[in-house]
């Protein structure tokens, strides 16, 4: 069986891929194992931290999708944790049993896990897989392609302070890596351990990304409805935060109206690398890595396919779903509360108001500002708004170009900075219905 060896791989990447791979990337250090034809021209990455319970179902969804976009998908297994002074040891031994089952995976056979049998990626040949190289010839009757990333076993872990947005780095790299050079375009899709998607989730982000030469995208979602009652009003309660809020962004006409949810993310294999590739954040990763690509070429909705993410509470983000719901349960706090819909007015108002005054100085920015709302040119006074926009008159070509470079400036995470101001500074949050 011939192998190709990482090294080798990077020789035949196209040059901006090449350099980000040498530069940004570590692939040696943790291995992909995983039998590779040619043609990948997608992939979707799977972080998993003790998910043996639910990473099979969700590669069951995705073995539902249609074949001709499973030949050209591989899909890779990112199962990580932290070192045992920081992981539990219930998370490693969920994960020793969780790279077991991939394993045999990959190399070939049928494995049943709760009752189900799963496609399984297999070879012509047999023989004894070796950690860190790829097989070139796999057989032509699998369809589900699988490969895994051990970031959990001793000398493979992440340290201390690596989380969830290190472990997505680590697989999109890899990704990004054995994509087909001539892919167009080669994408990049971001999934959850604990997310099924419909039978078309391949085929409509495909389809999305050439019809509209997208850059890159969200993918509409749905928590499952699944769960006891009172979880079932938790996220019921969170996911209309979230959805309100993105509907107030768009309101206001802000570039930065999508959702912000790992399970959802899609990008073209170029978009990845202008951004210098995913951040390692701990939490809140897809946050500013959908940022970035918003500043570089723009996020869109694909809302011809749905991926269904869990609703389970959690403490292993400081943020995001899985610690909204505990809280909800924990009766700590009134969820049934939006940010008051009058500030999505206000910077509405505001994004007008400077569209319309590219000429101005930003004296008279900030008296209109003023005008709008004193809170909104307190906020403003104290980013420093007036030397910002000095330099960004003094470096922009013209007035569309002055424009973008005011969006970079006024990005999403200042945007979320206003909405915050405000609601601590006269527009508190409102019951949510009457927000609604």
């Amino acid at each position: 069986m011939d192998y190709v060896l990482p090294n080798d791989l990077i020789k035949m990447m196209p040059d901006k891929i090449q350099k980000y791979v040498e530069k940004r990337a570590d692939l040696a250090a943790r291995p992909l194992v995983a039998g590779v034809r040619d043609g990948v021209k997608q992939a979707v990455v799977i972080p998993a931290l003790a998910e043996k319970e639910s990473l099979f179902q969700t590669l069951n969804s995705l073995a539902k999708n249609e074949p001709e976009e499973l030949a050209r998908t591989l899909v890779i297994c990112v199962v990580n944790n932290r070192t045992p002074s920081v992981a539990a040891s219930d998370e490693i031994e969920n994960n020793r049993q969780t790279i077991d089952i991939l394993d045999t995976m990959v190399r070939g056979r049928q494995v049943l896990v709760g009752g189900e049998s799963f496609p399984a990626y297999s070879y012509e040949n047999r023989g004894q897989s070796r950690r860190g190289m790829i097989p070139r010839q796999p057989s032509a009757s699998s369809r589900l392609r699988v490969g895994y990333i051990d970031a959990s076993s001793p000398g493979h872990e992440l340290p201390e302070k690596g989380g969830v947005g290190m472990a997505r780095k680590i697989g999109l790299d890899w990704a990004l890596a054995i994509l087909d050079p001539a892919a167009s375009p080669g994408l990049l899709l971001s999934l959850d351990a604990d997310t099924l998607v419909d039978p078309n989730y391949l085929s409509a982000v495909r389809e999305h990304f050439v019809a509209q030469n997208a850059w890159a995208a969200a993918i509409a979602y749905a928590h499952r409805l699944d769960g006891p009652l009172e979880e079932t009003a938790a996220i019921v309660c969170y996911e209309i935060f979230l959805r309100y809020h993105v509907l107030g962004l768009r309101y206001a006409g802000s570039p930065y109206a999508f959702h912000s949810i790992g399970s959802t993310i899609a990008c073209r294999a170029d978009a990845y690398v202008a951004v210098s590739g995913m951040n390692q954040r701990q939490a809140g990763e897809d946050f500013y890595f959908l940022e970035q690509l918003a500043k570089t070429g723009g996020v869109d909705e694909i809302g011809t396919t749905t991926v269904y993410p869990s609703a389970r509470p959690s403490s292993r983000v400081p943020f995001g779903t899985g610690r909204r719901v505990r809280r909800f349960l924990a009766h700590t706090h009134d969820e049934y509360l939006l940010y008051d819909p009058r500030s999505y007015q206000i910077i509405k108002d505001w994004l007008a108001i400077v569209a319309d005054h590219l000429d101005g100085n930003a004296a008279d920015l900030l008296t209109r500002a003023g005008t709008i709302c004193p809170q909104l040119r307190v906020f403003l006074e104290s980013n420093n708004f007036a030397q910002a926009w000095e330099r960004l008159q003094r470096n922009s070509a013209g007035h569309q170009q002055l424009h973008s470079q005011f969006h970079r400036w006024f990005d999403g995470f200042r945007t979320m900075k206003l909405i915050h101001h405000l609601r601590d500074n006269g527009f508190p949050e409102r019951p949510m219905f009457e927000s609604l």
